[in-house]
């Protein structure tokens, strides 16, 4: 009888366990049913959407006209430095509505090498073989005289070396032999930054019959900035040095009573500035506004172009910082 019961019992145990298990599977099938479900729909949403994105065409027309709408310019740091870029940049604006125009300021090798990767549309530079360069490489479709003025020696008021009524090769031979003998009260600050001040000075020290190198490593009395022509100025003043400036930079920061060092060499063929507008060739990067940039250059040699450029700076410095390239160069 005991074991009849308990085999009794233990079959209608078995038995209902089984029920649950057989319920416990019917859920998990149903819950795994749904499951997959979602995830095979939530798969094909996901798939779906990037497609829809990458082929709707009124986002790519709208990219190409934001991207028409704006105009690179690379520039020296002394049209930046002056202001003048910025009156010009506001009446180009008002001429092109709609155009926005993007200023990146550097030396003229940063903006060189803007416009070989195709960074920027349009070019303003001041070294002349340089310029030549870019556009016999094909980087640059032409080059176009704009602007000029020069460069000056300045330095401290009390001429340590010397240079008063030197040319510019003789003013530097001058200012590298006081500074090797007296480095202490003699200095000389530069760009060292591969812009067209920087060309130029390593021209004036390869006609002293030095080259560039064994000027640069002959002594604490060449001090190298790294830097634009307003921080190089303002370092030159600090150090009581002297320094290679194109004159427009020199008389905006003059003007405000930043520096104190004052032009002791103005004048020389060896000193001439002469500013250039180059736009990137579209053959080499498609992306660049070829348009604009052209639109830009010839805005820059128009009358209203040149009537800028003649008068700035005369009510503020009570001189131009530049000369418009349409009055012809010095012969």
């Amino acid at each position: 009888m005991f074991k009849y019961t308990f085999l009794t019992k233990y079959y209608f145990m078995e038995k209902s366990m089984r029920r649950v298990f057989f319920i416990l599977i019917i859920l998990l099938s149903v819950f795994l049913a749904i499951g997959c479900t979602g995830t095979e729909q939530q798969l094909n949403t996901t798939t779906t959407q990037p497609n829809t994105t990458e082929t709707t065409e009124p986002d790519t027309a709208t990219t190409s006209q934001s991207d028409a709408s704006k105009l690179i310019v690379s520039t020296t740091t002394s049209l930046e430095d002056t202001g003048l870029l910025e009156e010009i940049e506001a009446a180009f604006e008002e001429k092109y509505p709609g155009v926005d125009v993007l200023v990146i300021s550097g030396g003229t090798g940063i903006a060189l090498q803007y416009g070989e990767r195709g960074d920027a549309d349009v070019l303003l530079t001041h070294d002349k073989s340089r310029e030549e360069e870019f556009v016999s490489n094909g980087f640059g479709t032409n080059r176009t005289e704009i602007a000029y003025n020069y460069f000056w020696i300045v330095g401290p008021e009390n001429d340590p070396a010397g240079i008063e009524d030197l040319n510019a090769t003789e003013a530097f031979s001058k200012i590298m032999e006081e500074g090797q003998n007296n480095s202490d009260q003699v200095k000389f600050a530069s760009r060292g930054d591969d812009s067209g001040t920087h060309a130029r000075e390593k021209k004036i020290w390869e006609s002293t019959g030095v080259s560039y190198g064994e000027v640069n490593s002959s002594g604490e009395w060449y001090i190298e900035s790294g830097r634009g022509m307003g921080e190089t100025l303002l370092l030159a003043n600090e150090q009581n040095a002297y320094t290679l400036t194109d004159s427009g930079t020199f008389l905006a920061y003059t003007n405000g009573g930043r520096i104190e060092i004052v032009p002791i060499v103005t004048t020389g063929d060896e000193l001439l500035n002469v500013y250039a507008a180059m736009p990137v060739n579209p053959e080499k990067h498609p992306n660049v506004n070829y348009e604009g940039a052209q639109n830009f250059v010839d805005f820059l040699i128009s009358p209203e172009g040149q009537e800028i450029i003649g008068n700035y700076g005369k009510e503020q410095y009570g001189q131009p910082l530049f000369t418009p390239i349409s009055e012809g160069l010095p012969s």
